[in-house]
């Protein structure tokens, strides 16, 4: 049973990079509308809405007989159980993103794509030192191939990269790659409860209620073209909402480590999709780096244990 929660974890982390990619590649049509800050607002408090209304919903105990199957989970949510969902809300869909956002103002989205990459070394370093997760030499071959493949899909094979940007900028997208590593490791104390949808709907109403907050200080627009309506959607009730579950599986039945790691793959999905939906262009040299990482992934998974 181990060894089919251990495979159901790596599908889930496989996932979420594929609904983070669809969600990235749709993000730059509804951008054309409303300011990064507000649709961040939308999609959280859509995802949310949703959640909870699962939470309260019949088919509520079903669910969650399919999402934990024979794992162990605790019923009892603690104090401090919700201060570290209110941390990780703050920290993965409040001050990251106003930070990259911040930092995104005064670098290229190239060289911002280039250092978001940081994020998977944080993750790593914090799963071993904070977490104590265990990492074979093979998971660090893993590794590599994961971040290698994610910094050449990430910047178009290094294009168009300039060395006389911002220090405070890149200082900027760095911190917020600190933070969001943060969200993502401080969710393994929160991985193992029941009442999964709870805890999900929780996070993201309490991050979009923000946003919303400091959009509307900010008078930032909220409008939105009626055809546009069904993409937004899509990407609240669909795409977010599953992802932030899925990543609650993930990370706990292989660790915040190489679920971290894995999310990288969103760059390579992100180019697919974009290819598909946008009509970009889709190189061979982009299929190459995809398989690599796609091979770190085989490597991360082949023999190895689940995470405690």
């Amino acid at each position: 049973m181990a060894i089919l929660n251990r495979f159901w974890g790596y599908l889930s982390a496989v996932m979420v990079a594929l609904l983070f990619g669809i969600w990235f590649s749709l993000d730059k049509i509804l951008l054309g509308y409303l300011h990064p800050l507000a649709l961040a607002a939308l999609i959280y408090l859509l995802a949310s809405a949703f959640l909870f209304l699962i939470r309260v919903s019949p088919l509520h105990h079903s669910l969650l007989e399919i999402v934990h199957r024979e794992s162990k989970v605790q019923i009892h949510i603690s104090r401090r159980n919700y201060l570290t969902l209110f941390l990780t809300a703050i920290f993965g869909t409040v001050i990251a993103p106003v930070l990259y956002l911040t930092g995104l103002n005064q670098i290229t989205a190239v060289n911002a794509a280039l250092l978001t990459n940081v994020e998977i070394l944080f993750i790593i370093l914090l799963g071993i030192f904070f977490l104590k997760e265990k990492v074979k030499a093979k998971d660090i071959v893993g590794f590599i191939f994961l971040l290698i493949g994610a910094i050449f899909l990430s910047t178009n094979n290094l294009q168009d990269l300039t060395f006389d940007q911002s220090l405070v900028g890149s200082l900027l997208v760095v911190s917020a790659c600190f933070f969001w590593s943060m969200d993502t490791t401080l969710t393994k104390f929160l991985s193992n409860k029941r009442d999964i949808f709870l805890l999900t709907s929780l996070k993201c109403g309490i991050g979009g209620l923000i946003l919303f907050l400091i959009s509307i200080f900010l008078g930032l627009n909220f409008t939105l073209p009626l055809n546009m309506v069904p993409v937004l959607l899509f990407i609240g009730l669909g795409c977010m909402s599953f992802s932030i579950v899925l990543t609650y599986i993930a990370i706990r039945e292989i660790g915040s480590t190489r679920t971290g790691s894995i999310f990288s793959t969103s760059s390579l999905f992100g180019a697919v999709v974009a290819f598909i939906i946008l009509g970009e262009s889709l190189e061979a040299t982009q299929l190459f780096f995809g398989i690599l990482m796609f091979l770190g992934i085989l490597i991360l998974y082949k023999n190895g244990n689940k995470i405690n």
